[in-house]
């Protein structure tokens, strides 16, 4: 597969990722670009899926961007890894789930790999640990598909402030709580993100 890598070191405003992405569907549309995968960070913000519902903002001051991803409300922030991407599933059957399924084990392999153990939920879209018993998400996943190419992506909480969520419901769930990995089992996790995109290739090349 011929993918660009993308790595942003400084953040980068959530209007303009989308925008970037919305153009980068038309030229592989079109057949003049390659796929993506997009690693960076937001700078504070509360972004609303296509479902969510306005009973799930909690603190009505918070400002929320209304966006064309699946799902309901969530918060991005420094200490968040970003995984953004435009990817064509036509050579790939058009199988939605399927993709689901390599982005669900992508994420559990990269987090293996630091001995921490995670599940995905039919049920709830996520990645997920158990803690003593509490069950907690530590990645959100929000994906939209147009014209067969899917974009936008998922998140990994690494060492963000968990205080945010108390403002909403986060993705709409009520009853599971929401962790970071530096919660989990502090530790160097510089070198997710190449372990990351390692997965991730390696997955959708399968």
């Amino acid at each position: 597969m011929n993918i660009e890598i993308k790595k942003s070191q400084n953040p980068v405003k959530y209007e303009d990722a989308i925008t970037f992405m919305e153009k980068r569907i038309l030229e592989i549309s079109e057949k003049n670009s390659n796929d993506l995968i997009w690693i960076l960070e937001h700078e504070e913000i509360y972004t609303a899926g296509t479902s969510y519902n306005e009973k799930e903002i909690i603190d009505k001051s918070i400002n929320v961007i209304k966006t064309n991803r699946g799902g309901k409300i969530t918060y991005h922030g420094p200490g968040q890894l970003i995984c953004y991407f435009v990817i064509d599933l036509k050579k790939d059957k058009k199988d939605i789930r399927k993709f689901i399924s390599i982005i669900e084990k992508s994420i559990i392999d990269t987090l293996s790999s630091y001995n921490i153990k995670t599940f995905a939920d039919k049920e709830n879209i996520g990645i997920w640990h158990d803690d003593n018993d509490q069950i907690k998400k530590v990645a959100a996943i929000g994906i939209r598909i147009s014209k067969w190419i899917a974009y936008h992506g998922f998140s990994i909480n690494i060492s963000n402030d968990l205080k945010k969520y108390e403002s909403i419901i986060p993705c709409g769930i009520q009853n599971k709580g929401v962790t970071n990995l530096k919660t989990i089992k502090d530790q160097n996790y510089n070198k997710l993100d190449d372990k990351l995109i390692e997965n991730f290739i390696s997955n959708l090349e399968n």
